[in-house]
């Protein structure tokens, strides 16, 4: 029997083997595989794009799930205000591409996150200031301790910032709720949703709360995240990472004083994207970077001790870390564990993994 290794199916490449591997391609077949493993008693991973996930270099003891589903429809459309069904283990960013071909404006900004379209409600995941939670309208999902199939709507999901009630409910990489399918309201519009981010209105040439054409936000965005070494490429080591390792950490706005006045600030933005305004967000790239981590942290110098080089920050941006070649999980945690301590102890802010750590910890 061939072994599978975890670290052939993440986007980190790192982690040791899986004890069962199980490719699920259809909701009957993932319902299957998990009451499989729970009457087993086996332990659940559940894996998608492999994106946002560290497993250990001992692997997984119980069964890894791929889900691996496709499919995508237009399910409803009242006056303009569309709703877009996806399989979970719809790859997201053809999702998105394909939610732009079809005249549908809302997700254009999330373009080039990889991982599957199940993953997105779970992590609440966002970029160039738009959240799954403002197009988000219903999941549904295998709950694994009542052993039925339910629908959640944004409200049950209690969204948060790169988080949500089923995140919540994942212990050691093994969930409580397999998603099925997701459903999406977006507008029938080819323009985007207004642009909120600075930077990427900048590259449009427009001003903040203008719109654009949804396809060349769509490009505009790929071309921002490919600079960033932030859309897969195998020729280049840099995306060899989980994205953005840490979150940018939110603050009570009374305390804002804590970080230099030239520290990045960004609003934080409700499950309905309106402001909080008794939040504050700072950018985690300005803190490690003015804590002393560079580009390549990792790579010369005194650094190299704490992973060998095998292992280091991106040279195009300090969110993420990067397996340089024949890394492991440890490696990766070291890393990690070096670039949190450091921001905590020059500004007293506590960075905090964005991806799913199975197996190992910071």
């Amino acid at each position: 029997m061939t072994e599978t290794l975890l670290s052939e199916l993440t986007t980190l490449g790192v982690g040791g083997p899986a004890r069962r591997y199980v490719r699920a391609e259809n909701d009957d077949e993932i319902v299957n595989a998990v009451q499989e493993a729970d009457h087993a008693g086996e332990r659940v991973l559940v894996l998608g794009g492999g994106s946002n996930l560290v497993v250990g270099d001992a692997g997984f003891d119980g069964t890894v799930l791929h889900i691996a589903s496709r499919g995508t429809d237009v399910v409803a459309d009242d006056d303009g205000r569309v709703t877009l069904r996806s399989a979970a283990g719809e790859p997201w960013d053809g999702l998105v591409r394909h939610s732009v071909e079809l005249g549908l404006s809302g997700l254009e900004t999330l373009s080039g996150i990889p991982g599957i379209t199940g993953a997105t409600p779970v992590q609440n995941v966002g970029a160039y200031g738009t959240e799954i939670s403002q197009h988000f309208r219903a999941a549904r999902v295998y709950d694994r301790k009542t052993r039925q199939r339910l629908t959640f709507t944004g409200d049950d999901l209690d969204f948060a910032y790169r988080t949500s009630m089923l995140k919540r409910e994942i212990h050691d990489g093994s969930p409580r709720y397999v998603v099925l399918s997701v459903d999406f309201a977006l507008e029938s519009n080819p323009l985007s949703q207004p642009i909120r981010y600075t930077e990427l209105a900048q590259r449009l040439g427009v001003e903040v709360g203008d719109r654009a054409e949804a396809k060349t936000v769509r490009e505009t965005v790929l071309g921002l995240r490919a600079g960033k070494g932030m859309v897969l490429d195998p020729r280049d080591r840099d995306t060899f990472s989980t994205g953005s390792f840490f979150t940018n950490p939110i603050i009570a706005a009374e305390t804002q004083e804590q970080v230099p006045d030239d520290a990045p600030r960004y609003p934080v933005l409700d499950p309905s994207g309106q402001v909080d305004e008794s939040k504050t967000k700072l950018s985690a790239a300005w803190l490690i970077q003015h804590a002393g981590f560079d580009k390549g942290y990792g790579l010369e110098g005194d650094s190299v001790s704490v992973a060998g080089g095998r292992v280091s920050l991106s040279t195009k941006h300090t969110l993420a870390i990067t397996n340089r070649g024949g890394a492991r999980a440890e490696d990766v945690v070291a890393i990690a564990r070096a670039v949190r301590d450091g921001v905590r102890e020059k500004f007293g802010v506590t960075l905090e993994a964005e991806p799913v750590l199975v197996g190992t910890h910071l």
